[in-house]
């Protein structure tokens, strides 16, 4: 199982097939700032939703009105959006959004992004979003996801990140999916849904520190005890 983890997530880093797409999502920007850099060497497209989204949202000037937005990110979401474009990578974030008034809410509604209501909050990724970065993914020969696209533990914001699954699982490029959250999302939109995937990565954290490349001792011990090819 260890080494099916590490020969899958080798794919993603060592001279990945182009293009490649990335997707990552999750709550916080400050979670994902060294993969975000490690990601930017070499994918063609990033895409950001879930939560962290509302920060990038936020850098560029949208407001966000009571989204969790991380106010000490914002320089460097725009950093991050300035190295993506000197280095050619094409940053995706949602051009509509699931809102409602609060997390306890029961629905929501779909808004543009440049158009949240006050007194409300993003909590999914909306329809355009995921048809926008759908038509990227079918042209993807590897794809690396990572954090849901909202609060998909809420039926009513689990869409996005479920209809995200669905396409991913039916692309013919190489997925993996990992991270705990991702991962159980992938998981619960099905079997189907779940056998349409290359590789769920179990690695957590470390799968993580892969992708960033970061020297791992057990990883390292299972690469030099496989035989050359």
């Amino acid at each position: 199982m260890l080494l099916k983890e590490l020969r899958s997530l080798s794919k993603l880093v060592d001279k990945p097939e182009k293009p490649y797409v990335a997707v990552l999502g999750g709550a916080k920007v400050s979670d994902k700032i060294e993969v975000v850099e490690a990601l930017l060497g070499v994918v063609d497209t990033l895409f950001i939703g879930g939560a962290m989204a509302n920060t990038f949202l936020a850098a560029k000037g949208l407001r966000m009105q009571k989204s969790r937005v991380e106010d000490d990110k914002l320089a460097l979401a725009r950093t991050i959006m300035s190295k993506a474009d000197a280095r050619g990578v094409k940053l995706m974030l949602p051009v509509d959004v699931v809102v409602a008034a609060g997390l306890d809410a029961t629905s929501g509604e779909t808004v543009s992004a440049d158009r949240i209501p006050e007194d409300t909050m993003a909590l999914d990724i909306g329809p355009r979003s995921v048809a926008a970065l759908g038509a990227v993914l079918d042209r993807a020969k590897t794809v690396f996801w990572n954090g849901p696209m909202g609060l998909f533990e809420t039926p009513a914001f689990s869409k996005g990140t479920f209809d995200v699954a669905r396409k991913m699982a039916t692309i013919p490029g190489f997925t993996v999916v990992g991270g705990g959250d991702s991962a159980a999302a992938v998981k619960q939109a099905g079997e189907a849904v779940a056998a349409g995937f290359d590789h769920i990565s179990t690695g957590g954290g470390a799968s993580l520190e892969l992708i960033e490349g970061k020297r791992l001792p057990g990883v390292e011990a299972l690469r030099s005890a496989e035989p050359a090819t």
